[in-house]
């Protein structure tokens, strides 16, 4: 006898939760389908983390999908446009000039996949840093402009972009279009136990609700945090830690409110670097979002937090501090029995690429792509899934290294440490030492869903000026004509966007005001 898979039960609310159900209502269609059913049942006593406040670019692609208009989000979620990460100090300063580069979201002057400019850059490569050269989005954050116009319909981009946004209202905002236009029931309840059958699949959870003290499903979803209750505390799924890779176990974040009404709001995230660890800094409408990511084996959270307060100056005064302990690793199985952890269950890097909401949406968009019929199909699934995501996990986790081992910096343990090679994952050692004699190309990059791809480590790596030897890589030059006229592309268009894109705060003040044109 078949079990067909009709209600999906998540465990646990915040962005992954309500990503998650909002993804699963909207493709099942439980609003027109009655054998089609969405719990998400939500502890009231939880507080959500409300740290992710940087997002990629295909969040722009489920917004769309489960029916939200984009000026009403970015109303409701003090959201700004984000168009990539200027990264400060993460190379030590030569001739008293502070480092500085760009891993812009652009790519649409060119595709490294297509053409590559990186080595007819690295021919000349004194002559204009790597991301001003094949881009134009880092020229548009320079200046401070949006990736947009007014008359751009919504979702649509003359640059591309994500948004930066507060995760809290995000999670609200979600939670509200769930319920009232996907059909997503909501419990708020905190779950007691969880009942197995003999097969030891999932079949009920008990709550201590009144209304709904026994919940029963066919498929559940833990996306209750880093203490999860279903994968690890049901489960006992082992936590694969990483903390012999990335350091940085602990993050501490002030909320900054802006002193004057017509300060610039950059579109774009800072990253500097500081000696134990890194600040983030990120605007969004009413405020800045401002954190100290670091290590405490280099450093306590005393220092750490004056080091932040530092950083913003006297617009610190008078704002309190939030510690919040990270936990890094991912899971060994991501998915068991009729359990999938999708969020902070599953897996957390660090913030540093804001790569967390990605994994999320990625994790319920596979989900529901691949969303077995019976229980019978779930096993194959299940497989697939867990293959992919731990894929995912570590590339995720090579790029961020990439980061801080390829660095020049040697003015603290924390650098020296970074840089040692027991602490590298040997994928990126190998990759590395063939991108010494020649630049990445597509071929390095063999799975179709790696979270980061071929442009994303050249702009990190020749933004951190990595030394690769191009008189190796002549097969690499077939057409300097070619590479000579894009890049002249790139610097033609950089100017006329800048002259013409409007500016980042004066793009938000008529969004607030009168929206996007619908599609």
């Amino acid at each position: 006898m078949t079990q067909p898979i009709n209600h999906i039960v998540i465990v646990g609310g915040g962005t992954a939760g309500w990503l998650t159900a909002a993804t699963l209502a909207k493709q099942l269609k439980v609003t027109s389908n009655s054998n089609k059913k969405v719990t998400l049942v939500e502890s009231p006593n939880i507080p959500i983390l409300g740290v992710g406040e940087g997002t990629w670019p295909n969040l722009r692609a489920t917004l769309k999908k489960i029916g939200v208009a984009e000026a009403d989000f970015m109303r409701e979620c003090d959201a700004t446009f984000k168009q990539g990460a200027l990264f400060v100090n993460w190379n030590a300063p030569k001739d008293e000039q502070i480092h500085r580069y760009y891993h812009p979201l652009n790519t649409v002057n060119h595709s490294s996949y297509d053409f590559s400019l990186a080595p007819y850059w690295l021919m000349n490569r004194s002559s204009q840093r790597y991301d001003y050269a094949v881009a134009s989005q880092s020229h548009v954050c320079d200046a401070n402009c949006g990736p947009k116009e007014m008359t751009t319909p919504e979702y649509m981009a003359v640059q591309e972009y994500s948004y930066h946004l507060n995760a809290g209202k995000f999670a609200a905002f979600l939670t509200k279009h769930c319920v009232e236009k996907l059909g997503v029931n909501h419990v708020l309840a905190n779950v007691k136990n969880v009942e197995l059958d003999e097969e030891e699949y999932i079949v009920k959870l008990h709550t201590d609700s009144d209304i709904a003290s026994t919940i029963d499903g066919d498929l559940f979803v833990d996306c209750s945090g880093s203490n999860p209750i279903l994968i690890e505390k049901t489960y006992h799924i082992p936590w694969h830690d990483i903390s012999d890779v990335i350091f940085n176990d602990t993050a501490i974040a002030i909320q900054v409110p802006y002193l004057s009404d017509d300060v610039a709001i950059p579109s774009h995230t800072i990253m500097t670097a500081q000696d134990a660890g890194w600040i983030w800094d990120i605007a969004l409408t009413n405020r800045r979002g401002v954190g100290h990511v670091f290590s405490s084996k280099y450093t306590t959270i005393e220092a750490a937090e004056q080091t932040l307060r530092e950083y913003i100056g006297n617009d610190a005064s008078g704002c309190e501090a939030r510690v919040i302990p990270l936990k890094l690793g991912y899971r060994e199985k991501f998915w068991h029995k009729n359990c999938v952890a999708i969020g902070m269950s599953g897996g957390f890097v660090e913030p540093l690429e804001a790569s967390a909401i990605f994994l999320f949406d990625a994790a319920a968009n596979m989900l529901v792509d691949q969303m077995p019929a019976t229980r019978e199909q779930m096993a194959y699934v299940e497989n697939k899934f867990n293959r992919s995501f731990t894929m995912r996990m570590k590339r995720t986790i090579e790029f961020i290294k990439l980061h801080y081992c390829i660095s020049d910096r040697r003015d603290t343990a924390y650098w020296q440490d970074n840089c040692n090679s027991d602490s590298i994952p040997v994928n990126l050692q190998e990759n590395l030492k063939a991108w010494k004699t020649r630049p990445p190309t597509r071929y390095d990059f063999e799975q179709a869903w790696e979270p980061f791809n071929l442009d994303s480590y050249l702009y990190v790596l020749y933004g951190l000026e990595f030394d690769t030897k191009i008189e190796a890589s002549h097969p690499l030059i077939v057409d300097e004509h070619l590479a000579a006229k894009k890049m002249m592309a790139v610097a033609e268009l950089s100017e006329k966007l800048v002259k013409h894109l409007p500016s980042h705060r004066d793009l938000l003040k008529k969004v607030q005001l009168h929206g996007f044109t619908r599609i």
